[in-house]
């Protein structure tokens, strides 16, 4: 069977079995298996399964996953993020649309903090979205503003996201993190400025807080310095460790789950309970990544031994354009595969096509192309049919609030994206100047 023949077969067999509902895990894996047998060559799954003890379970880098998944479960069980928005809430009663920016904000904190989307989408829904519809804001800027700065996690450090694209990349994870840094901040930032011009536009879709809710600013900035200082000492612990180059990845996010936990006692919520469950939920969590990674491992190895890869490279090679119009065809696709894909798979599948190529190019910086999709792959979470936050947010929200509200609330945010990636592709110092004033000597 010719390359050109075997890369069409697996992507077929790899659309075929997500459109039938099967876990992307095995899915991937099941080509993998499925291809090797039909291209008559078994003897490569030996070589795959080598791979992935290899690339995979030999991984130091990704130890990191598990980790900060464990830190953001202690952190959403200390409270802290509750109090924080009812703070934030508070302080923002006098400025039109307060409690959509409380969102922003808190998200943009929750992002710097956790980096599980999941969580935050969680988090910020159970908080704010009973509260956000009885004040009378409309229900598609409610849903929207929660399932976009829920998903800021993906972006800004400390991301797994990030993490996962470092550990298969010849970059690491410092640089990632430092290149990454300015975008998200500035993604989030441009949500609360929609959300204030659509709240100042249009006034009905986010009336104000009344008056008696209010509270007297001295007494608010002391709550806010008082909420404010563990989420901070978490992000100093992380971030400060990481990008001084006191601590690998591994070591950060180990710093921050330790941070987490003694935040929970701190604040006198440790409980065994809670304790066993964060511990569940992590090796749940960490399981379905890894149960990914394991997959995708596969369906590379196979679609590289074949000759499916190169043949794929090939193709693109020939296509003969300008590197902006490869690079935005690359990132249109990674757009179109975020509305059928997790973002897991996506990296693992596109990394060794993509890359390569890229290397190729004399002008092209890999840390802004890398950085370039992971803002791109902010909207994998947000696109139907399977965006993965319309769906965290469907289920803890009201059954009233209709799933075309949320789809409707979620696309001036996915413009904003797609505004983001055109700002960085104008302007690469927005990527390259933090980790060339961090690594450069």
């Amino acid at each position: 069977m010719n390359p050109e023949l075997i890369a069409v077969l697996m992507f077929g067999l790899l659309l075929l079995g997500l459109f039938l509902g099967h876990p992307l895990a095995f899915v991937l894996g099941g080509t993998a298996v499925l291809t090797a047998i039909i291209a008559g060559k078994p003897m490569v799954l030996g070589i795959v399964i080598n791979r992935i003890f290899g690339d995979v379970l030999d991984n130091y880098t990704l130890i990191a996953i598990p980790l900060f998944v464990l830190m953001a479960r202690f952190l959403s069980d200390s409270g802290v993020t509750d109090r924080m928005f009812e703070t934030l809430r508070l302080m923002l009663s006098q400025v039109r649309g307060g409690l959509a920016l409380a969102v922003v904000f808190i998200s943009i904190l929750l992002a710097a903090t956790t980096g599980i989307i999941g969580a935050s989408i969680t988090v910020m829904g159970v908080m704010a979205l009973r509260p956000m519809l009885q004040y009378g804001y409309a229900p598609s800027l409610t849903a929207g503003v929660i399932a976009a700065s829920g998903c800021l996690g993906i972006l800004i450090p400390p991301s797994i996201m990030l993490i996962l694209m470092a550990s298969y990349s010849p970059l690491s994870v410092g640089e990632l993190f430092a290149g990454s840094m300015i975008p998200g901040v500035l993604l989030g930032l441009s949500y609360a400025v929609y959300v204030y011009i659509i709240s100042v536009l249009r006034p009905d879709l986010a009336p104000a807080v009344e008056p008696e809710e209010k509270v007297e600013r001295a007494t608010l900035m002391r709550m806010l310095a008082v909420e404010a200082l563990p989420p901070l000492v978490l992000i100093f612990g992380i971030l400060g460790s990481l990008l001084a180059g006191i601590a690998t990845a591994t070591e950060a996010s180990a710093i921050g789950a330790a941070l987490a936990l003694l935040i929970v006692i701190a604040r006198g919520r440790f409980q065994l309970g809670t304790f066993y469950g964060a511990m569940l939920e992590t090796g749940r969590t960490s399981a379905m990544i890894l149960f990914i990674v394991v997959g995708a491992t596969a369906f590379t190895g196979v679609f590289n031994i074949t000759g499916g890869l190169r043949a794929t490279q090939e193709l693109i090679r020939t296509l003969d354009m300008e590197p902006w119009m490869l690079i935005t065809m690359m990132m249109a696709i990674v757009f179109i595969l975020g509305a059928f894909l997790d973002w897991t798979g996506i990296v693992l599948l596109s990394f060794p096509i993509f890359l390569p190529i890229i290397q190729e190019m004399p002008d092209v910086n890999l840390l802004w192309f890398v950085v370039l999709m992971a803002v791109v792959l902010q909207t994998s979470f947000l696109t139907p049919p399977f965006g993965y936050a319309l769906f965290y947010l469907r289920a803890i929200a009201p059954k009233d609030l209709r799933t075309g509200s949320i789809i409707r609330g979620v696309l001036p945010f996915i413009a904003l994206i797609v505004a983001m990636c055109v700002l960085v592709a104008i302007f690469p110092a927005l990527v390259t100047w933090l980790p060339d004033v961090l690594y450069t000597k």
